[in-house]
């Protein structure tokens, strides 16, 4: 008789064979041959695996592969999840990670590998492709010229807006001793450290959260600042030395917001992920866009905005335009109805308050028409006129640009804002 034995689901002793073993082996069919144990296992296997592939996700979510990127990702999911049935199935939504030009080129400040889109351009392409269904994005990173063909109808509910100071040695931007070294890969944070404690410096410093702590641990510099809002997302607050108010720095646009993209002509998408959208959040992003619409902005320009509801319930927008070494900073402010179109007048109108203020000095440096060329060369290549591109591009850059209406409108639209008066552009 087989001896009794455990089974790691079965709480009992149990014999394997539970009658009087058989003497002789099963008769079979005249011509038929016993089924290798082997082979059915195999058999069972591929029809498992052929099962899971014809189950398909309702809807896959493009996201970059940071840490802080796949906790907005899942944080999407979750909600989609709370809020449609049919998604809270197990494999109903798919997340998929796709590595951004940003991710993959660390060693360079971000104004000089393209400023806006580093963060989204290979995310929207496969969505506009049809390789994912939704894209998940920190606005702040986000354009302000969707591609077209996408529509972004969600804002999460924002978290907090404010800039973490952190550091191993002292607890404040003020006490660091002349001389310290502070990392930071925007231009915004360098600008407003700069303006208020010149006697610092601020280097590039590049990396998800986890790689920035791990450099300021390791002492290349002694200290950075980082977004709160992803600190508390990834629950890594402890590293905190202090919060700074928005008065000592401006956050960025949409800074701490989630938007939630989809194809145009998706309506099953844009239905799931208009569910979401938290309508404060939506309208303080949409005020604070437009005014970096109208300074037609990117991560080659220090600029920064909040827009918030007040005690009141008006709308209240703090802005600010500076120059990358911090020697000159340029601030309004507007207050009014919280409501889209009169948020969206206070963004455009404290914009052309600040654009005409900075005025054409703000565009004039050799290093700033060099950046245009490099961006007018790579534009004009991108749509198949790189000879046109040199010759007309080059010649006229070298020669002092002071009327740019006959290059592609796009890129006057696009990118004008960033190095010429507006007055010399799309007029």
């Amino acid at each position: 008789m087989r001896t009794a034995t455990h089974h790691p689901l079965i709480t009992a002793p149990c014999n394997l064979w539970p009658g009087p073993r058989p003497t002789s082996s099963p008769v079979l069919p005249s011509g038929s041959r016993r089924p290798r144990r082997g082979a059915l296992v195999v058999r069972a296997a591929v029809v498992v695996e052929q099962e899971a592939k014809t189950k398909i996700s309702l809807v896959r979510i493009g996201t970059r592969g940071s840490p802080l990127a796949l906790a907005q990702a899942y944080e999407t999911r979750d909600k989609l999840m709370a809020s449609h049935s049919e998604l809270a199935e197990e494999g109903a939504i798919d997340i998929v990670i796709i590595k951004t030009t940003g991710d993959k080129v660390l060693d360079q400040p971000l104004a000089d590998i393209g400023g806006k889109g580093l963060f989204t351009k290979e995310i929207d392409e496969a969505l506009l492709e049809g390789r994912i269904d939704i894209a998940v994005h920190s606005m702040k990173d986000v354009p302000t010229y969707l591609p077209a063909g996408t529509i972004l109808p969600c804002n999460l509910p924002r978290e907090d807006v404010r800039d973490a100071f952190i550091c191993l040695t002292v607890k404040s931007l003020a006490e660091l001793p002349a001389g310290s070294v502070i990392g930071t890969a925007s231009l915004r944070r360098q600008s407003q450290i700069l303006y208020r404690y010149p006697s610092l410096k601020v280097v590039n410093f590049r990396g998800n959260v986890q790689t920035r702590l791990k450099k300021l641990n390791e002492g290349e510099v002694q200290a950075t600042l980082l977004a709160l809002a992803g600190l508390k997302r990834l629950n890594m607050t402890e590293n905190v030395t202090a919060i700074l108010s928005v008065e000592e720095m401006l956050p960025a646009i949409a800074q701490g917001a989630i938007g939630i993209a989809c194809r145009s002509n998706d309506d099953k998408m844009a239905t799931y992920i208009a569910s979401l959208n938290h309508d404060d959040t939506r309208l303080a992003v949409a005020c604070e866009r437009a005014f970096l619409e109208t300074l037609d902005g990117s991560c080659r320009t220090p600029i920064a905005g909040y827009a918030h509801r007040d005690s009141d319930g008006n709308c209240v927008l703090r802005c600010l335009v500076a120059s990358p070494d911090g020697t000159r900073v340029l601030e309004t402010s507007r207050k009014g109805l919280y409501a889209l179109d009169d948020m969206v007048a206070m963004g455009k109108d404290a914009g052309k308050e600040l654009l005409s203020k900075a005025g054409p000095a703000r565009y004039e440096s050799s290093q700033h028409l060099e950046n245009f060329l490099a961006v007018f060369v790579d534009f004009c290549d991108r749509e198949n006129q790189k000879e046109k591109s040199t010759k007309a591009g080059r010649d006229r850059l070298r020669g002092g640009l002071q009327d740019v209406t006959s290059l592609p409108w796009k890129l006057c639209k696009v990118h004008h804002g960033q190095w010429l008066p507006r007055s010399a552009c799309c007029a």
